[in-house]
């Protein structure tokens, strides 16, 4: 995956933020604390980050934290009553002309505004950078000594995904016991690709879609690549060639795992400016897949 820098965003909306008389952050205030824990320089070329609705003005005292900006989530914001909710993924990656209230984007917008929830977005910048998704997830595995899997070309100290090794040798099948349990839990779990008994221990790990760096994932000599979204033909056509293995959780649950330190260093950001900020990360799954079943059983 290529991840040119995009252009920075949302310069009106940290310029617009403003202390409220209460001495509660302010929408821009969230914006520039999440800009400075994933830069937008980071993001890529392709993508959508920054805000999407709300006044930078407003107070903000309480955050809600998901990785899909879908409708259980507005739900979930609007009865647990938070001033903000921030999203790992974009409502809008790929634009819109319009925000009618005719589909669920559109019928989301309106009852954010209505009432009177900001929505944020941190998408590939939060994957990229220091304390995001990828650190997160290497530090879930237990990686030591990691450095990007693809370092950013002007931040090489950042980039998409990390590459480091585990603390011992363990075979694969441990490595995939022990990474199933620190994940949280989603129908299609864990699917494991290559020999079971096979000792590993330099790990690659990209949060997300990662079928575009098997290549990389190799190059770098790792003995197993943790991503997720793999297809059937390059994933089939990568294990012919032997290492990395490969471990592909879903897409929600490799990413989740970057929300509690955002939602950590938003709360730690507020309290070095004085103010008080609750941020709490949902626990709804937003993977699309409610029911895995086994197949090829006869139930006669």
């Amino acid at each position: 995956m290529s991840h040119t820098p995009a252009p920075a965003s949302s310069d009106a909306a940290r310029s617009s933020a403003r202390r409220n008389p209460d001495g509660s952050l302010s929408v821009g205030d969230i914006v520039g604390l999440v800009e400075a824990a994933a830069p937008p320089v980071l993001a890529a070329s392709w993508d959508s980050n920054g805000l999407i609705c709300g006044d930078p003005s407003d107070p903000v005292r309480s955050i809600l934290l998901a990785v899909d900006p879908v409708t259980a989530v507005v739900d979930e914001a609007i009865d647990s009553g938070v001033d903000m909710v921030i999203t790992h993924h974009p409502l809008y990656l790929r634009g819109t002309e319009h925000v009618a209230a005719t589909d669920p984007k559109g019928r989301s917008v309106h009852r954010l505004i209505r009432a009177g929830i900001a929505l944020l977005n941190a998408h590939t910048s939060l994957d990229a950078a220091h304390g995001g998704v990828a650190e997160a997830l290497a530090d879930r595995v237990g990686l030591t000594s990691t450095v990007p899997l693809e370092p950013d070309p002007a931040f090489p100290d950042q980039g998409i995904g990390r590459i480091g090794v585990l603390p011992q040798p363990v075979a694969l099948r441990r490595l995939a016991a022990d990474v199933a349990a620190v994940l949280p839990d989603s129908a299609p779990g864990l699917l494991v690709g290559g020999d079971l008994d096979a000792v590993v221990e330099r790990i690659a790990v990209s949060g997300g879609a990662g079928d575009s760096l098997l290549q990389r994932a190799r190059e770098a000599g790792a003995d197993v690549f943790i991503t997720a979204d793999l297809r059937h033909h390059p994933t089939s056509e990568h294990l012919e060639g032997g290492r990395p293995y490969l471990l592909c959780g879903t897409h929600w649950a490799t990413e989740w795992v970057g929300l509690e330190p955002l939602a950590r260093r938003l709360e730690e950001g507020a309290r070095s400016q004085g103010s008080s900020l609750t941020a709490r990360v949902s626990r709804i799954v937003t993977d699309p897949w409610a029911l895995r079943l086994s197949t090829g059983t006869d139930r006669a």
